[in-house]
Parts: structure tokens; C-alpha cells; sequence
């Protein structure tokens, strides 16, 4: 299939920014491309809200060194938008015909609630959040919305954002009155919206400023991971954040590790809009989203083709997207799949492991992309596999989910185990480290008994007596070589269950 590549250009109020993605075979989009200019068109409005000749001028500079970008892509759609600035201003009409005129390009001014609606639709199409509150804090408004089982519920645009917050400050680093003054303002403002109040659900983060706090936060904490979507914190975690930023010096804050130079001076006004919200909302936890508008763009693009606005399986079709990458063989990950059922019921039924419905699922998921990391290099497939679905952005799957993932589908044998969790131990209690250890055993016996990718292994049977375990395995053909892979296994087994395992194959 010819690749298909699409554009879309985002003028912001603080910045502008050229994303361009490739089609997967799926059908979703995966970026390839991603050109940023800090145009910081807000400071070009007069006092009369018009965009100075400067402003104009220097929107339409930043366009054409973005098609000098776009002409090496065989690009099937161009889409270029405009956010607060553009919306504001008196002479909108006028910058839209200049645009025109000197690009080629027509520009899409959104309105408020499109530009609400674009931010909520990038977070249900990519995260497994489905009940939260979203805000994208641009230079110059802040979007809110609120959606439940998925729907979106309310939305609302406020018309300021970090450019013009950040004018409650008399220099980059704020002080207790005018701190407080800020707080005051957007308390004020976020409760004229009563669904805002008392929600105690996720606080969902979109934009620039959001990932920096992010990256900061990753920073303080030596944070192990790769990644920001879907990146937890929570209330005292901003707070630290924003006590660490306040307590710097003017010269040292453009200097923060995790923090770009550009946003240096509308980071803190920022923070407060998050922590504001998340405070009047009683958010349970703030999640970052790295997927924002111009991606719900492209979401409502795609839903003309399937028919909902709503992809049903978030998580599903990122993990077919790893299938897809890596070249797994979906015939052998359903009789992987299968193998790993039937064992898992029969240690269940016999009461030799006590594992749950959750647990199926965490071993069903990881079955999936089972020695993953056999793409790159045969024999170090466990750490390749590991590293690859520790620090891989997978939508629907939080960061500790992700790792949990990566811990089964990769299980080698204990010592590797330890290895690979050493830096995430305190991330887990005790019995968790355990039950995910003994998870990971069984997947990688049940891959075993597929060893020459051949299916010739079609049914597993056990029975439990005289303290040892006999499994007997029906075979059609010749089962030598996954006889002598899972003889090799079955001690990791053994010891997850405290019992010998005698194997039987049988034609």
C-alpha cells in the first residue's frame, strides 16, 4: 500500500508548529514530523486587538519555511489552523486574505468550542482515561472540557493563557502578593463554572506548558522512564515543582532541565492554571496528554471513514501497531495466546496458582508481544524486548501499566527479572514482584511449547497428584524440539507453583 502522509500546521498564540504523521496500516497516525517556531503572535495585538503588520509578517515568514518542510512529503492533505490570536483579532479577515495571497494556504480560524472539542477528542482516541477533565493552556486561552464514559459532558474556553497571565508578574520570578493575586483570578474565574467543582476525577493535560512540567517533574525524580503521554502526578507533585521554580533565581530558571528557554518566562503562570484546576476540580491525579488539538483534528478527519468520532479499542489497535512494527506472526501469538489459556485455567482448576481475571488480562496483553525484542537480536530478545515496551509510548496503557507489560513479555528467568525491575522496585509491593515474576514464567513456558512456530502442539491437559504436576500435551507431528525448550523451562514454573511438572507428549 502507497504511504499516506498528512499535514497540518497549528498557529498558536505563543507558538507555531508543523506536525506531519504517516498512516499505519491500523488506519491511525503516527508522527514523523514535528517543526516548531516561537512566533508569539499575542504580543502583535494593538490596543485595539488588531495583529500589527509585524505580527502578520511574521506568520506568514514562519508558513513558508514550513512548506519549504512540506515539499519532501507526498502529503495527501494540508490542514492549517489558528487558535486565540487569530480568533481575537479585529482584522482577522484581513490576515486570513494576506495568507492566502503570499502562501497559497487557506487558514481555518477555530473557534473556542472547536478548539475544546479538538483537545477532548485527542484525549479519549488516545489514553484508556474515560470519565476527566481536560485543559489546554495556549498563550492566549485555556480550554476546558469535561467528558464521562467518553462523551464529552461540557466545554469552555477562557480568553487568557500563559502570555497574558503571565502579565500579573512584574518579572519572570513571582512574587507572594502577586502569586497570590494569580490565584485569586483564576479561582475566581474556574468556579463560574459549576461543573468544574468537585469531580475527583483524572485532571487531563494538553500543550506545551503541561509537557514541561512534566519533564521538569521526570527530572527532579531521575524518573527511569522514557516518555510523557500519560505521565502521572498529583497535587503535592506540582506544588514541589512550582516551590522549585519560584525559589530560583531570573538567570537560573532558563536553565532548568526539563524546561525549553522559550517558555522559561510563562511556566509558572501555567503551573498555577493546573494546580488551580486541580484543586476546584478535587482531581484524583493530573495526567499528561501529548496528543492535543491538532491530533483531534485528524481524529474528526478519520471518523469520516469509520463512521464514529470514538476509536473503540485505544489500546488494542496501539498494540497491533507494535505487531505491525515489529513483524510479529498473529498466527503464532493466538496459539501462544491459546497454550497460555489452557495452562493458566489448569493450574487454576488443580489450585496450584492463585491468580484472577486481572491477572489473564496482564498475561493475555503481554502474550501478545511475547519476545518482542527477537526483531532486533535473537539472542538478547528479553532486554531488547524489555526496553522496547518499557520506553515505548503505547496509548491506553499508563506508565506502570506499560512496565508491568514489559516485565511478563520479556520474563528470561528470575535473575534477569531482578535486573530489569532493579530501578522500579519501590514501584511495587512485594507480592506484586512475585505474582508478575510467576506471570512472566508461564508466558514464556507456553511460548516454548511453540518453539518452532509450527503449532504442533493443540491441547494441554494436567492433573495433580502424589505432590507432582503431569501435563500432557496432544500433539500433531513432531513435537521434538518444543519437548526440549520446555524441558528447559519448566523449572521457572516448578517454582511458581512449589511442585515437579512431569510433561507428556503425545501424538
Amino acid at each position: 500500500m502507497k504511504q499516506q502522509y498528512y499535514a497540518i500546521i497549528d498557529i498558536g498564540s505563543n507558538t507555531m508548529r508543523l506536525v506531519i504523521y504517516l498512516r499505519e496500516q491500523g488506519g491511525r497516525l503516527k508522527e514523523v514530523e514535528n517543526v516548531k517556531a516561537v512566533a508569539r503572535l499575542r504580543t502583535f495585538l494593538d490596543e485595539n486587538n488588531h495583529l500589527n503588520q509585524a505580527g502578520i509578517s511574521r506568520l506568514v515568514t514562519t508558513l513558508k519555511s514550513f512548506q519549504d518542510v512540506l515539499v519532501i512529503y507526498p502529503l495527501q492533505e494540508v490542514v492549517c489552523v489558528a487558535t486565540a490570536t487569530i480568533r481575537q483579532a479585529a482584522n482577522q479577515e484581513e490576515i486570513v486574505v494576506q495568507v492566502e495571497e503570499e502562501t497559497g494556504m487557506t487558514m481555518r480560524i477555530l473557534s473556542d468550542e472547536e478548539e475544546a472539542y479538538y483537545g477532548y477528542l485527542a484525549v479519549v482516541n488516545s489514553t484508556s482515561i474515560s470519565t476527566g477533565i481536560t485543559v489546554d493552556i495556549g498563550g492566549g486561552s485555556t480550554e476546558v472540557t469535561y467528558f464521562k464514559d467518553r462523551e464529552l459532558q461540557n466545554a469552555h474556553s477562557f480568553p487568557f493563557g500563559a502570555l497574558t497571565l503571565k502579565e500579573f508578574f512584574s518579572s519572570e520570578i513571582p512574587t507572594e502578593v502577586e502569586l497570590k493575586n494569580l490565584r485569586n483570578y483564576l479561582a475566581e474565574h474556574f468556579s463560574t463554572l459549576p461543573w468544574l467543582s468537585d469531580k475527583e476525577v483524572p485532571l487531563v493535560a494538553i500543550g506545551g506548558s503541561a509537557r514541561n512540567l512534566v519533564q521538569i517533574d521526570q527530572n527532579l525524580k531521575e524518573y527511569p522512564l522514557a516518555g510523557l503521554h500519560q505521565y502521572k502526578m498529583y497535587d503535592t507533585d506540582i506544588k514541589n515543582v512550582s516551590n522549585y521554580l519560584t525559589s530560583l533565581k531570573p538567570d537560573k530558571l532558563s536553565k532548568v532541565e526539563g524546561l525549553s528557554k522559550d517558555r522559561a518566562d510563562i511556566i509558572i503562570p501555567a503551573i498555577e492554571v493546573f494546580h488551580s484546576l486541580y484543586q476546584i476540580t478535587q482531581a484524583d491525579s493530573f495526567i499528561l496528554s501529548r496528543k492535543g488539538l491538532r491530533d483531534g483534528v485528524f481524529y474528526e478527519q478519520l471518523s469520516k471513514e469509520t463512521g464514529s468520532i470514538l476509536f473503540p479499542n485505544v489500546l488494542e489497535d496501539s498494540i497491533q501497531e507494535l505487531i505491525n512494527d515489529y513483524n510479529l506472526e498473529p498466527k503464532q501469538i493466538l496459539h501462544v495466546q491459546y497454550l497460555t489459556r489452557k495452562l493458566f485455567d489448569c493450574l487454576k482448576e488443580e489450585g496450584l496458582i492463585h491468580f484472577d481475571k486481572k491477572d489473564w488480562h496482564l498475561l493475555k496483553r503481554a502474550s501478545y508481544l511475547c519476545n518482542l525484542g527477537e526483531y532486533i537480536d535473537a539472542e538478547s530478545s528479553a532486554q531488547h524486548t524489555f526496553y522496547l515496551l518499557a520506553n515505548r509510548t503505547i496509548d491506553g496503557l499508563m506508565h506502570k501499566d506499560r512496565l508491568r507489560l514489559a516485565l511478563i513479555a520479556s520474563y528470561k528467568n528470575k535473575t534477569v527479572f531482578k535486573q530489569f525491575i532493579k530501578p522500579y522496585k519501590s514501584w511495587f509491593l512485594k507480592d506484586e514482584r512475585k505474582r508478575l515474576r510467576h506471570l512472566g514464567a508461564l508466558l514464556k513456558f507456553s511460548y516454548c511449547l511453540d518453539a518452532t512456530k509450527r503449532q504442533v502442539i493443540k491441547d494441554i491437559s494436567c492433573t495433580h497428584k502424589n505432590n507432582k504436576l503431569y501435563v500432557t500435551l496432544l500433539c500433531e507431528g513432531d513435537a521434538t524440539p518444543e519437548e526440549y525448550q520446555s524441558e528447559k523451562q519448566k523449572k521457572h514454573v516448578e517454582k511458581a507453583i512449589k511442585k515437579e511438572i512431569e510433561l507428556n507428549f503425545k501424538l
